[in-house]
């Protein structure tokens, strides 16, 4: 008996040690229009000072769109008001020119060409996948939303951004 146990020992630390290796907890959001269409997909993964995110983006209006973290993970078209406000769990302003802001979920703007095609690459500060107020998976979850405009970066709630065209829910990628 004694001995199985010791076999067992190895095999025990072969796993934890693979456990360990194994890559960073990263996450996902398919993103559709309002006629849900998809518009391309979003990779999360956690990164040094916060959470990257990259997107490759179609069938978009040309010209430059708004693109936020919202704080509902619920996606219902046309107008995906369901996704709630941006995510905010700090409770400031919206915009980083607003002295009382940022959202954790405001993010850059981005420029969608005339072919319809966009990438997005930028890092979010404020959030995190792992555990805290600023994580994406909280209950109830969260959402990216791109809107018709572009954000102002400083009128308060939105940004004076416009519609909501295009929404996808963040969930934990396996």
């Amino acid at each position: 008996m004694q001995i199985r146990f010791l076999a067992v020992i190895p095999a025990l630390l072969m796993a934890a040690t693979l456990y360990g290796q194994a890559a960073p907890k990263g996450a996902h959001a398919d993103l559709v229009n309002s006629e849900g269409k998809s518009v391309g997909t979003a990779t999360l993964m956690p990164a040094d000072g916060g959470v990257h995110i990259t997107a490759n983006l179609s069938n978009l209006p040309p010209g430059t769109h708004a693109f936020h973290i919202h704080a509902s993970g619920k996606c219902e078209a046309p107008g995906f008001t369901t996704a709630g406000g941006h995510f905010n769990p700090e409770q400031k302003q919206h915009g980083t020119e607003n002295p009382m802001g940022a959202h954790a979920g405001d993010l850059p703007n981005f420029e969608v060409g005339q072919d319809g095609t966009a990438h997005i690459s930028v890092m979010a500060s404020n959030v995190t996948l792992g555990p805290g107020e600023n994580s994406l998976f909280h209950p109830g979850g969260t959402a990216l939303v791109i809107h018709e405009k572009a954000d102002d970066y400083k009128s308060d709630p939105a940004g004076n951004a416009g519609a909501r065209i295009a929404c996808g829910v963040i969930v934990a990628s396996q």
